[in-house]
């Protein structure tokens, strides 16, 4: 306040009277800034003291007590003190009971979850009393969050107390006045150790240092906590509080583990317009879309609706059933919708194949309404890519998987409730395996049975019907042989980056290295136009979701290199089939509050439709024969790049390729080889590369003798005949 030097002196009455005054003036410029205008770093270093304290035992654990009326009260949540919050009819209605007397959770609660697993709430507002090390700190405290692989390090999957008495906690800042009105918890994430709390209270502050604790008539509530480490457990407050402040308080825990807690906080927050740091996070959309869960019927009635508004561009079909007997919907977007146009490219979107990654359902039923609307309001860029596409979109792989985690709810399903399929197959790595195939016929080099780079035979085990082989995974192996599609992404969930193939290491003794196509520098392009264009995905500030940070490659990944999976659907689309796939993961919540989807339609919108426009860059064409027939089957080759694609029913092909000049090449069985320069680019559009082949001598002899009815007799087979009749001649 005011330095003294060595020799200055003043009487112990006037250096008494100065700090006074010193103390005076500092409160009333405190008081003349209001505390959310001011700094956040100096209310930090203003207001945290107490997180670095705690009392011993045998002290008081709560040193503040609160009067009636005193200034920072902590009020139950009243309608009338807050003219902005207006509960609805259905908040004011008493809950039923059950039989026992315990009130049931029949619709989800009121309030949604502040965001510690969407990462709403950042580091800076988690606090604890004690951490048992940096990697199990308070910002690792989030509802289901996971943990690296390795333990000790700094991505450990929970908030674990440095030591195991009452005293302990681990606190939430609003930074606004919020109406709390729940608690979910969790474990510690790990594989080799069970943690979690038993039991525990919940405390709210209005200014961090006098806190008050949930009570009901008995006195301080104990809320029931886990019973395992994994299962999300909710806990509604028995009367919603108003508060800034929230802190949870174990006071029981597994006996053979230690206190370690993830959570999730529900919270109304209170309208606060001069909130800086509530205004930067808001987001809004103009777009008029149901945003809203669906469950399988009003999925399907959702997908009716829009096929009504836009009949001429829509269609609705099924490629097949689930386990449990749901048909596998798909809307198809085209001009001409029902017929492949020669020419023109199919794309497709797939979702839900893991059936608790909910977002991306969501995402492609936002996506189809959004086409529609914009279509019909003559939107130049979606007439365009409507009109020259034909968009498939298959929300659904996994409906029996999906109903499993939409009964339970966004935030009580877990991590893993409803990923497989009804049989317990995980539809994403359920699909041959042709790397395999493919590596070790290159690596063998002498091998009579070569093996081709494109178009790899799906083998025969694969195809037994004893094969573990969901039937969901048939149907789409199915639809994908069927319709000649050039590019795809599949949307999953749980994490923020893109990956692509190949999924699968190549090295026998590795789990994680990068193993790239032969494609490699079209794949990169095809993830970073979906990554750069999220609004989040390649922002350097954002908090990584688990333990993986993707910012070193702009919010993209090769599969391989982040965990070897065999058997993906990436991998066999590229083997297999023409189609180049790609995994998009489009948040870090699996199973976002119905809340967030408006901002997560915001935040993938605009990649969704730039990943579709990307199946028109590279070359594309007509392989015909010199009577203007189109060829089937016929090879596609790009010197440099060692894996082809093949003409469809029609002969018109489609070729993904970055800028630049190439030498392509084609041949068909019967026909001459041809080749030509193509040049790729950098203006959307693919770059016209026809060609016209004819028969070869032999193929035309063929097709006279067919004509006539007779054979051609191979030079050989001849020869054989006259060596034969010469022998019998001679005995």
């Amino acid at each position: 306040m005011i330095a003294l030097g060595k020799e200055s002196s003043c009487s112990p009455q006037l250096c008494l009277a100065l700090c006074a005054f010193g103390l005076l003036l500092l409160g009333d410029l405190s008081r003349a800034v209001p505390m959310d205008d001011q700094d956040y770093y100096l209310q930090e270093i203003s207001n945290r003291d107490h997180y670095y304290s705690f009392p011993y035992p045998g002290e008081e654990y709560f040193p503040f007590t609160e009067q009636p009326g005193e200034e920072g009260t902590i009020r139950a949540a009243q309608p009338e003190e807050h003219p902005g919050f207006k509960p609805s009819k259905k908040q004011l209605k008493p809950k039923k009971s059950s039989k026992k007397g315990k009130s049931i959770l029949e619709t989800p609660p009121d309030c949604p979850p502040l965001g510690l697993e969407t990462l709403k709430i950042t580091d800076f507002q988690l606090h604890a009393s004690t951490a048992k090390r940096y990697g199990l700190g308070a910002h690792r405290g989030r509802l289901n969050i996971q943990a690296g692989v390795n333990e000790n390090d700094f991505y450990d999957g929970a908030w674990c107390a440095g030591r195991n008495d009452p005293f302990q906690w681990i606190e939430v800042d609003a930074r606004r006045l919020t109406k709390f009105t729940g608690v979910i918890t969790q474990g510690r994430n790990s594989l080799w150790s069970s943690n979690w709390v038993t039991s525990y209270r919940v405390l709210v502050s209005n200014d961090s240092h006098a806190w008050t604790a949930v009570k009901n008539e008995s006195g301080d509530v104990i809320f029931e906590g886990n019973s395992e480490k994994e299962i999300p457990v909710l806990n509604m407050l028995p009367v919603p509080l108003v508060a800034r402040y929230i802190r949870i308080n174990p006071r029981s825990w597994y006996e053979e583990g230690s206190i370690c807690m993830r959570l999730e906080i529900l919270g109304c927050p209170l309208p606060d317009p001069n909130n800086y740091y509530h205004r930067r996070n808001e987001m809004t959309t103009t777009d008029n879309l149901d945003f809203k869960h669906h469950n399988y019927k009003e999925m399907r009635q959702l997908m009716k609706t829009v096929n009504k508004m836009c009949p001429n561009i829509t269609r609705i079909y099924n490629i097949g059933k689930s386990h449990q007997g749901l048909k596998l919907y798909a809307v198809e977007i085209s001009d001409n919708p029902g017929e492949h146009e020669v020419g023109e490219p199919e794309f497709r979107y797939i979702a839900g194949a893991h059936g608790n990654e909910v977002l991306g359902r969501e995402l492609i039923l936002l996506l189809m309404q959004f086409m529609c609307q914009e279509y019909l309001a003559g939107n130049p860029r979606i007439v365009h890519l409507i009109e020259d596409t034909r968009i498939h979109l298959l929300p659904s792989v996994n409906p029996d998987g999906y109903d499993k985690a939409y009964k339970a709810g966004s935030e009580l399903g877990g991590w893993s409730l409803g990923r497989w399929t009804q049989d317990g197959i995980d539809i994403n790595n359920n699909f041959p395996d042709l790397n395999s195939l493919l590596w070790e016929s290159e690596d063998q080099k002498k091998s009579k049975r070569k093996v081709p780079n494109h178009h790899i035979p799906i083998p025969d085990w694969y195809l037994s019907e004893n094969a573990t082989v969901a039937v969901e995974t048939r149907a789409i192996i199915a639809w994908m042989e069927k319709i000649p599609f050039v590019l795809g992404g599949n949307l999953q969930g749980g994490e923020l980056v893109v990956a692509y193939p190949y999924d699968m290491v190549r090295s026998l003794w590795k789990t994680q290295d990068y193993t790239p196509t032969p494609d490699d520098h079209v794949f990169r392009w095809l993830a970073y136009s979906y990554a750069s264009t999220h609004r989040l995905m390649t922002d350097a500030r954002r908090r990584a979701c688990h333990t993986e940070d993707f910012q070193k490659e702009d919010g993209t990944v090769n599969g391989a290199s982040w965990h070897t999976v065999a058997g993906s659907i990436n991998d066999f689309s590229y083997l297999h089939t023409n189609c180049f796939e790609l995994s998009i993961y489009v948040g870090c919540d699996k199973y976002p509050h119905e809340s967030e989807l408006p901002e997560e339609w915001e935040n993938n919108r605009e990649s969704l439709i730039v990943f579709m426009e990307q199946v028109h860059r590279g070359i594309k064409g007509i392989v015909k024969d010199v009577h203007g027939r189109g060829i089937p089957n016929a090879i596609i080759s790009v010197e440099g790049v060692n894996h082809d694609i093949r003409t469809g029913a029609d002969g018109d092909y489609w070729r993904l390729l970055n800028p630049g000049e190439y030498v392509v090449s084609v041949k068909a069985e019967g026909y001459t080889g041809a080749t030509k320069t193509c040049e790729v680019g950098y203006d959307m559009g693919a770059t016209q590369c026809d060609f016209t082949i004819s028969k070869t001598n032999l193929a035309r002899i063929k097709e006279i003798m067919r004509k006539f009815g007779k054979q051609p007799v191979s030079l050989s087979l001849r020869r054989l005949r006259q060596r034969a009749r010469q022998w019998r001649q001679r005995r």
